[in-house]
This record gives C-alpha cells, structure tokens and sequence, in this order.
C-alpha cells in the first residue's frame, strides 16, 4: 500500500464499545505487593493498538478482548487471541506482530507470549499462526524497516492514550 492508491479491505468495518479505563489502588505502586499478571492488565497494553488499515483502535474493531487473553503466571505464560475483521484480512500479520512486539516491550521478559488467530476467523488462520509462533521468522520481521515503521506507527496511538491521562 502506498503513493495514495490504497484500497481499503473493509470499507464499513463494524465498531464496538469500548470498556472504561481499569482504575488503579495504592497497592499498585507499592513496590512491596506481589500483583500478577492478570488478562484485563495484558488487554490494557494492547487495546489502544491502531488498526494499520482505518484510524479505530483494536478494541473499538473487536480485534482484541479481554475473554480471549489467557495468563498464566505459574508456567509465565500469556496468550493472545485477535480476530481479524474479515476473514482474507491481508494485514492479519502485521496485526499479529504489533500485538506481539507491544507485548515482549511491555512484560517481564519471563513470559512466553504467544499471539494467535482466534480459531474459525480467518482464512490463512493455520499458515499465519505457525508464522506467529516461528521466532527465527518474527526476529527476521523485526529487521525489515518498513514492517518495524509501520508496527511503530500502530503503536504510537497507545503512546498517546497514555501521554493525555
């Protein structure tokens, strides 16, 4: 896509309310109180991801929710469902990848993170997964500038959510 001939995919995509902001105790800022990871707290991170394809986020197009996030702190395991707006969606691996990079900056690196098509959702569903879970080809995807400039520009919207609280 690119030089202004760009054809959207989804040209009346469906929107979703969005959930309120999680609000926040004095236990979490006390260094001394043991929190686990819990899926609203890994939704948080995600949630304000920009769709690389129209200017909603990933919670307001349904793309991410907290009932398919699954934590599990005892084998230091998260995983991610997302489902795609349409099911030959082209950019279900960038979106895949976004959620991925934001999670490995964002969580103890102790976690294994793995991001998934949800089941029945999309047509590559099989292929995109085993390139989701391969960490030789997600490393390789990580050194392309372009696809690195484009998974920074879906992020710089959760950057902004934060910067204006």
């Amino acid at each position: 896509m690119g030089g202004g001939t760009e054809v959207l995919q989804n040209l009346n995509p469906r929107l979703f309310v969005k959930c309120d902001d999680r609000a926040t105790s004095e236990d979490d800022w006390n260094e001394n109180v043991t929190d686990e990871f819990d899926p609203r707290e890994i939704f948080d991170l995600i949630r304000h991801i920009s769709d690389p394809e129209h200017p909603l986020t990933l919670e307001e197009l349904n793309v991410v929710s907290v009932d398919r996030i699954t934590v599990d702190n005892k084998s230091n395991r998260i995983q991610v469902l997302f489902t795609p707006t349409i099911p030959h969606c082209s950019l279900a691996t960038l979106i895949g990848l976004t959620i991925q990079v934001q999670l490995l900056r964002n969580v103890p690196p102790r976690f294994k993170v793995r991001v998934k098509i949800t089941p029945g959702t999309h047509a590559s569903e099989t292929a995109i997964n085993k390139q989701m879970a391969d960490k030789e080809r997600v490393s390789a995807a990580m050194e392309n500038a372009d696809l690195l400039r484009a998974i920074n520009k879906s992020l710089l919207a959760v950057e902004e959510h934060y910067d204006k609280r």
